[in-house]
């Protein structure tokens, strides 16, 4: 009972205010009765209070990772603004569009006002606040500094978000070429080339090979579409299920992803950035190097480097210097091991590691936007090519009309 007390709703009011002006907006309360007593403090008289209802578009939003972060974020400058812990949730909830945020904050309220630590009502949401962020604000309540960790955990949440959708866009500008390339081909195969097949007909002479092929493989689409979609479709479903089950499978990529040119590049740097990004965060929070080691494993995103962050783990744990175990996996860069070597000597490892984290990061930035334009030329390259082929292949016979008369 002492939950649903608690609970609280999105209250959409109209009213007017002491000069008799008509206004209206939203407010979270428990219940209409105790929306327009907070609205009459406030001076102005409700007319229409009622529950807000939420879309069925809005309905199937989300929670992304960027929502977190903004979370966070808020969190952080709440805290450091001195606004309690669960009057901070209430004002957060409401500046969320997206209702299952919205409820997530509250679900996160009702756990702190039962009393638990707000740590322990992070972590019965896993799916949203992984072992890392727990910890951190874990260490910030045990520490009495939960504002400054918040605004560490949110900069790491904002910085690592914004190197995934670098390397979102980076691999999604090739797949969108290859995409087009296949619909435009797969367009002109089953509509136009048809029409061309139906006067090659009345040529009464053999056709060029190319046009043959071209001919053939236009036949064969045509009769068994369904089947080479039903295949396209197979495929990348099975590609899918492969990664999520096979561990085996899902290592290979990781290593052959590493080795593609322009792409293994951004992937590599961008997994120093990782790296260098969660261990200087950890650090700086306080947790005991190898214990960050542990964290920084799993968030690299790639095994190479997972294999690598273990190994150095293992050696930091026996004494060995942390540059000096980087250097012995070969795949650590020099710049990030002598930056890690200053940071050691001169006891400021978390800055030195921050400072890795941003070069790495512009890095990243700068060549995805390099990839994107050299990917521009490359589109009208591929789409000339395939169009192109596909018109020659057509006007052939028409070339070697005059042989036949």
């Amino acid at each position: 009972m002492a939950e649903k007390a608690l609970k609280n709703s999105v209250f959409a009011w109209e009213g007017t205010d002491r000069k008799g002006v008509r206004i209206k907006g939203e407010l979270s309360g428990q219940n209409p009765a105790l929306v327009k007593a907070q609205l009459r403090k406030q001076g102005i008289n409700p007319t229409k209070v009622r529950k807000k209802s939420v879309s069925l578009i809005s309905f199937g939003k989300k929670i992304k990772p960027m929502d977190i972060a903004l979370f966070t974020r808020q969190m952080a400058t709440m805290m450091k603004a001195g606004v309690p812990l669960l009057q901070s949730f209430d004002i957060i909830g409401e500046g969320f569009d997206n209702p299952a945020m919205r409820k997530l904050v509250d679900e996160l309220k009702q756990e702190v006002a039962a009393g638990n630590s707000f740590a322990t009502s992070l972590r019965k949401k896993p799916e949203y606040f992984d072992d890392l962020y727990c910890n951190l604000v874990d260490a910030g309540e045990q520490s009495g500094s939960l504002e400054a960790l918040l605004d560490r955990v949110a900069t790491y949440k904002e910085k690592t978000e914004a190197l995934k959708a670098k390397i979102k866009k980076a691999m999604n500008y090739p797949l969108a070429v290859i995409a087009v390339a296949m619909i435009v081909s797969a367009i002109l195969l089953i509509k136009v080339v048809p029409q061309f097949k139906e006067v090659f007909a009345g040529f009464g002479a053999d056709l060029p090979a190319f046009t043959l092929m071209v001919v053939g493989f236009s036949e064969f689409l045509q009769e068994w579409w369904f089947l080479v979609l039903i295949a396209l479709i197979g495929a990348a479903y099975f590609l899918k299920e492969a990664l999520k089950r096979s561990e085996k499978f899902r290592n290979w990529v990781d290593r052959t992803l590493l080795k593609l040119p322009i792409v293994g590049d951004i992937l590599y740097k961008s997994a120093i950035a990782r790296f260098a990004r969660t261990l200087s965060t950890t650090f700086a929070a306080g947790v005991p190097l190898v214990d960050a080691l542990d964290s920084v494993a799993g968030a690299t995103g790639n095994v190479v480097f997972r294999t690598a962050t273990n190994k150095v783990k293992s050696d930091v744990s026996t004494g060995m210097q942390l540059n000096f175990s980087m250097r012995t996996t070969d795949v650590f860069p020099s710049m990030a091991i002598q930056m890690t070597a200053i940071g050691e000597e001169s006891g400021a490892l978390d800055e030195m590691l921050g400072k890795v984290a941003t070069f790495y990061e512009d890095e990243v930035d700068n060549m995805v936007d390099g990839l994107t334009a050299l990917m521009e030329p490359l589109i009208m390259a591929v789409l000339g090519v395939l169009v192109g082929g596909l018109v020659i292949a057509m006007y052939l016979p028409i070339f070697q009309l005059g042989s036949v008369i």
